[in-house]
C-alpha cells in the first residue's frame, strides 16, 4: 500500500495544475503515480482536468498553416524550375563527346537543343508544373459562375423576345438558318 495523501501533495497538484503541467508532469515531480494525481485532482470542487483537447487543437491548426505555407513555398519552387527549363528549349546548346580510337574531345555549339532534348526538357517542365499545381491548385475565380449568371440572364432574354415576338431573336439565329435566309432573299 503507497503512502496516503495528504496536503502537501493536494497544494503541489493544485499548484502545478496552474502551471498547466500536464498529469504525467505533475506525478513525476511530486513522485507520485499518474493515477494518485487524477484521484486528487478529482477530490477538489470543481475537479481539475487535464484535457488538453484546446491546445491540441490549435497546435493542429498551426502545424496545418505551416504545412500549407511550405506546400505553397515548394510549389514555388517547382515553378520556378519550369521556367528555368522552359528558358532551355531555345537556348544554346553546347554538345560534346569523347570518340574514336584516340580518344578525341570534340564539342559543338547548337543555336538550340536537339528534339530527343527538348522532349526531356518538356517533360521536366510538364512534371514540375503538374506537381505545382497539385501542391497548390489554382483558386476558383468565379469566372465560371459569372458565365453561368450571364448564359441564365442570356436564356431568359430570348425566352421573353420569343414569347412577345413569336420566333428566336436574329442574333439567336443559327449561322445555317441565317445562310438559308440570305439565300431565299
Amino acid at each position: 500500500m503507497g503512502r496516503p495523501i495528504d496536503a502537501k501533495d493536494r497544494a503541489a497538484v493544485k499548484r502545478l495544475h496552474k502551471q498547466g503541467k500536464s498529469r504525467n508532469d505533475i506525478a513525476r515531480a511530486i513522485k507520485r503515480s499518474p493515477s494518485t494525481v487524477s484521484k486528487i485532482a478529482n477530490a477538489f470542487d470543481p475537479p481539475l482536468t487535464f484535457d488538453r483537447a484546446p491546445q491540441v487543437e490549435a497546435a493542429t491548426a498551426v502545424r496545418k498553416a505551416d504545412l500549407a505555407a511550405r506546400r505553397t513555398a515548394f510549389a514555388e519552387r517547382l515553378q520556378d524550375i519550369a521556367e528555368r527549363e522552359a528558358d532551355k528549349l531555345s537556348a544554346p546548346t553546347l554538345y560534346w563527346e569523347w570518340g574514336g580510337k584516340d580518344h578525341k574531345y570534340a564539342q559543338k555549339l547548337a543555336d538550340e537543343p536537339i528534339p530527343a532534348d527538348r522532349r526531356a526538357i518538356m517533360g521536366v517542365i510538364s512534371t514540375a508544373l503538374d506537381r505545382s499545381l497539385k501542391l497548390v491548385p489554382p483558386k476558383d475565380d468565379g469566372a465560371s459562375e459569372s458565365r453561368s449568371v450571364i448564359g441564365d440572364l442570356m436564356a431568359g432574354l430570348a425566352r421573353d423576345y420569343a414569347q412577345r415576338h413569336g420566333g428566336p431573336p436574329p442574333e439567336f439565329v443559327a449561322d445555317d438558318q441565317a445562310a438559308e435566309d440570305d439565300a431565299d432573299a
